[in-house]
C-alpha cells in the first residue's frame, strides 16, 4: 500500500485544495495517470500517478484544503497486503455527494468522469455552486465551457435551488461569502511581510513625455512588421531591469534573522503583479535585463492571457528577484505596496498623466509619473534607494538607454 500526500508544488506553497479528484476509489491506476487537480497559492496543478496499482483510498475530498504532507489518499500497488475491497472513507463519500469546504459552503457533486471541462470551468463551477453535471455543454464533443457557466449564470442559477446564505448582520444586510485558497494564501502572505518586513518607501516623479513619444515610435514599427505592440509597462520593467543592474544591492533578499549572510541576485528576474480573474498572481520574466522591449511585451501578454486561464506553471511564477506593480490603467495617479517576499522591494507605478510643469523657466504640458519604491529596510537603506530611483528616472527620462 502506497500512502499519496499533499505535495510541495511551490516553494512557497504550504497548504493546498483538492479541486478536482480523477480516479475513484477501486480504480485502475497506471504511471502517469492524473490522479488528481490541486489548487495551491499560485496555480491549479495536476498530480500524476508514480505506480500503478489500484486507488484504494480517498481521504481528503474535494473542496478541502490541508497542509503539505498530509495525507489525501491510498493506492493498492500491490507491494503489501491490500485490503479486499476499496476503502472508502466517510471523508470520500461526502465528495461522492456534496463536499463541504473549510468555509462551510455547500459544494456540489462534480462528476468527473462524465462531464469534459478545464480546471478553470470546474473552479467557476465550484465558486458558483453550480452542478457542473447539470450543464449543457456547448464546446466540442459536449465540453462544458466558461461561456455555459456564464449563461447559467446570467439566468440567476448561481446556487441550488434551495440553497440560502445566512445574513450576519440584518442591519448591514451582510452575507458571509466563501474566500478562496488562493485569496487566503494572499492574505497570509501580505500579512506576514507587511508585520515582519521593516518597509520604508522612496517616491520620484519622472519626465515621461520622451517615453510616450518613443513607445509611439516603436509601436509603429512593430505594427510595420505585422507585430505586437509594447505598453508602457513593458518599458518599466525594461527600465528596472536596467537600473537594478546598475544597483545589484537593490537585487537582494534577507534571508532571516539569525543568518549573517544575505543573498544578492545576479539574474534580473521581474515579477510582474496581474490582477487575473482567479486572484492575484505574479508571473516571472527572467533574465529581463537582456530582453528587447518587444520580448518582453510579448512574454508579459503571453503570460497574463494564461495567468487568466489559470494556466500559468508553477516554474512561470517561481524565481522573481523583484516586482513590479502597475495600478496606472486603473487612475491611479501613486500608491505604496507590500514586499513580495522574499524579495528586497517592489516598485509601484502609477498613472502617465499631461501636467503643467516648467521646462527652461517655461511652462509646458508633459506627462509624467510617479513611482514608489518599497524597500526592505534590513538591507536597503535610504540613500541606496534614493540612488537606484534616481538611475530608474534618468533612464525614463532619456529612453534611447531602453531600446527596443
Amino acid at each position: 500500500m502506497m500512502d499519496i500526500t499533499m505535495p510541495r508544488l511551490s516553494d512557497t506553497m504550504e497548504e493546498g485544495t483538492i479541486a478536482v479528484w480523477h480516479k475513484q476509489p477501486g480504480d485502475n491506476v497506471k504511471v502517469g495517470d492524473i490522479l488528481v487537480e490541486i489548487e495551491t497559492d499560485k496555480a491549479t496543478m495536476e498530480y500524476e500517478a508514480y505506480e500503478d496499482g489500484v486507488l484504494a483510498e480517498i481521504v481528503v475530498p474535494v473542496g478541502e484544503t490541508v497542509a503539505i504532507g498530509t495525507l489525501i489518499a491510498r493506492l493498492d500497488n500491490g507491494k503489501d497486503s491490500a485490503p479486499s475491497a476499496p476503502v472508502v472513507t466517510p471523508a470520500a463519500k461526502a465528495q461522492a455527494s456534496s463536499a463541504p469546504a473549510p468555509t462551510k459552503v455547500v459544494v456540489p457533486e462534480i462528476e468527473t468522469d462524465r462531464v469534459m471541462a478545464s480546471p478553470l470551468v470546474r473552479r467557476l463551477a465550484r465558486e458558483h455552486n453550480i452542478n457542473i453535471a447539470t450543464l449543457r455543454g456547448t464546446g466540442p464533443g459536449g465540453r462544458v465551457i466558461r461561456a455555459d457557466i456564464d449563461q447559467f449564470l446570467a439566468k440567476g442559477g448561481n446556487a441550488p435551488a434551495g440553497q440560502d446564505y445566512a445574513t450576519v448582520d440584518d442591519k448591514r444586510g451582510t452575507e458571509a461569502v466563501a474566500i478562496s485558497s488562493v485569496r487566503r494564501v494572499i492574505a497570509r502572505r501580505l500579512s506576514e511581510s507587511a508585520r515582519t518586513i521593516p518597509h520604508f518607501f522612496v517616491t520620484a516623479v519622472a519626465d515621461a513625455e520622451l517615453l510616450v513619444q518613443m513607445r509611439a515610435d516603436v509601436n509603429n514599427r512593430l505594427a510595420a512588421k505585422g507585430e505586437a505592440k509594447v505598453s508602457l509597462n513593458d518599458l518599466i520593467i525594461k527600465a528596472s531591469a536596467l537600473a537594478l543592474r546598475e544597483h545589484p544591492l537593490v537585487n537582494a533578499s534577507w534571508v532571516d534573522d539569525a543568518s549573517t549572510l544575505m543573498h544578492i541576485h545576479h539574474r534580473v528576474n521581474i515579477g510582474v503583479a496581474v490582477a487575473s480573474g482567479n486572484g492575484l498572481v505574479v508571473p516571472v520574466i527572467t533574465d529581463a535585463d537582456q530582453k528587447s522591449v518587444s520580448e518582453i511585451g510579448a512574454e508579459a501578454k503571453r503570460l497574463a492571457t494564461q495567468a487568466n486561464g489559470k494556466g500559468l506553471s508553477i516554474e512561470q511564477m517561481s524565481g522573481g528577484t523583484f516586482t513590479i506593480s502597475n495600478l496606472g490603467m486603473y487612475g491611479v495617479e501613486e500608491f505604496t505596496a507590500i514586499i513580495n517576499p522574499p524579495e528586497g522591494a517592489i516598485l509601484a507605478v502609477g498613472g502617465t498623466a499631461k501636467e503643467a510643469v516648467v521646462v527652461n523657466d517655461k511652462i509646458e504640458i508633459r506627462h509624467r509619473m510617479r513611482l514608489t519604491l518599497s524597500s526592505d529596510h534590513r538591507i536597503i537603506d535610504g540613500a541606496l534607494a534614493a540612488e537606484f530611483m534616481r538611475t530608474l528616472t534618468q533612464i525614463i527620462e532619456n529612453p534611447w538607454r531602453i531600446g527596443a
